[in-house]
């Protein structure tokens, strides 16, 4: 672990060529929140807005040492590691092949073509990531390039460490606790392997997408297992299956200390450090504060970091966030109504709405053959306790109604 230690600070001091330190700012709001010292790592503010660009560079950097002659690099991804490499490749001077699935959103496509200039070819293919991945892996054999993994790679792992090696360079001492988001285990496997190699004190918690837990099945397990489902909404740690070489470094992990994000609550949490700080955040890049009520009793009076890993968030989401936050906290439900096919049943239904009831989706199909008709109706309010007046008033008039806010298959259809 020395050596590893010792390549992390070589590491460290060769990104230096392409940015400075990433900032680690003491957050007031969340400090007086919870009684605690809160640092945000900022790898949001990093040239590329990720982390990833660490371990693109630094593993590129290793190659080009070790061969000069191979001028060709793979790799595959839909986001951040994608602009890491472009990034990289321009540095470098190299020729970078990206492949990305055909659903990648455009400015995605265009972030990492800016990044990446004339060095960069951009290939889309595959309507799945694990497509893409087989079809980038091929082209990489066919054309002798050096494949760049995102995650599963020691030298990318090296090149993520850097972030902790930072840390305790900015914060000047060794915190009392850091949290570090998981997707397929780069940051956190580098970050705790030269965390804990200066300071075996330090304690650590892992945060996971409820959709997409890979480390925590892998602890489980005694060995890496591929999900059989995830949830892509947090597109940054959305991973079936933890990096072989991270869980090496991971094993030891107490599966206690990981901890699973709700994906809607992370929206809410977004939404919190744009509206209060003005920070952007991607939700992988805010689940270490997402987490933060959680350990509220853990962390009093103690100094701790939080990784906002990632920023690249595009404000075309931002409806679909605000939503799922909404429906998270209560302030939003979708429900089906039978109403009365008579004079006056809508009139009836809107009495029963109070002042701070607002309608925001109403659609009524009428069957003439049917005394009853089918209203689909969405409810915003202000406080989660509206929604128990306004169902015990339904219940009352004897107006049948189904919540289907959480209803997956329904909601999804009808919403």
């Amino acid at each position: 672990m020395e050596n590893f230690a010792q390549n992390a600070r070589q590491a460290t001091a060769a990104l230096r060529d392409l940015f400075e330190p990433t900032p680690l700012q003491r957050n007031d709001h969340l400090s007086q929140r919870y009684g605690a010292e809160i640092w945000l790592k900022r790898e949001d503010l990093s040239p590329v807005r990720s982390y990833k660009l660490r371990g693109a560079f630094t593993a590129m950097r290793k190659v080009r040492t070790q061969t000069p002659d191979q001028g060709k690099f793979v790799c595959a991804s839909a986001g951040n590691h994608a602009q890491g490499v472009a990034f990289a490749c321009r540095h470098f001077g190299v020729q970078g092949t990206i492949f990305m699935p055909v659903t990648t959103p455009q400015q995605k496509i265009d972030k990492t073509r800016i990044f990446g200039a004339d060095k960069v070819e951009i290939v889309l293919t595959g309507d799945y990531f694990d497509q893409t991945l087989a079809a980038a892996k091929s082209y990489c054999v066919e054309m002798g390039a050096h494949f760049l993994s995102p995650f599963d790679d020691r030298d990318v792992i090296l090149g993520q460490s850097s972030v902790a090696v930072e840390i305790l360079d900015q914060l000047g001492r060794a915190p009392d606790m850091v949290i570090l988001p998981v997707g397929g285990g780069g940051l956190s496997s580098g970050v705790t392997a030269y965390q804990r190699a200066m300071n075996p004190a330090i304690q650590f918690r892992f945060v996971e997408p409820l959709g997409g837990a890979s480390l925590r099945a892998a602890l489980r397990a005694g060995h890496p297992e591929t999900l059989a489902q995830v949830n892509s909404f947090v597109d940054g740690a959305a991973v079936a299956r933890l990096g072989d070489a991270n869980f090496d470094l991971l094993k030891w992990v107490d599966p206690s200390h990981v901890l699973l994000a709700p994906e809607d609550r992370i929206c809410i949490t977004m939404l919190e450090m744009l509206n209060v700080e003005g920070i952007v955040l991607e939700p992988a890049g805010a689940m270490s504060v997402d987490v933060l009520p959680e350990l509220a009793d853990d962390i009093k009076g103690k100094t701790v970091v939080c990784v906002t890993s990632g920023g690249n968030f595009d404000f075309e989401r931002l409806p679909e966030v605000k939503e799922r936050a909404q429906r998270f906290a209560g302030l939003k439900k979708y429900f089906v109504l039978r109403m009365p096919q008579r004079p006056g049943a809508l009139r009836d239904f809107l009495d029963m709405l109070g002042p701070e009831d607002d309608i925001a989706r109403f659609e009524y199909l009428k069957k003439s053959a049917r005394n009853f008709g089918s209203v689909m109706i969405g409810i915003e309010t202000k406080r989660p306790e509206n929604f128990t007046t306004l169902f015990g008033k339904l219940d009352a008039a004897a107006f049948p109604y189904r919540d289907i806010t959480n209803d997956g298959i329904l909601s999804e259809f009808l919403i």
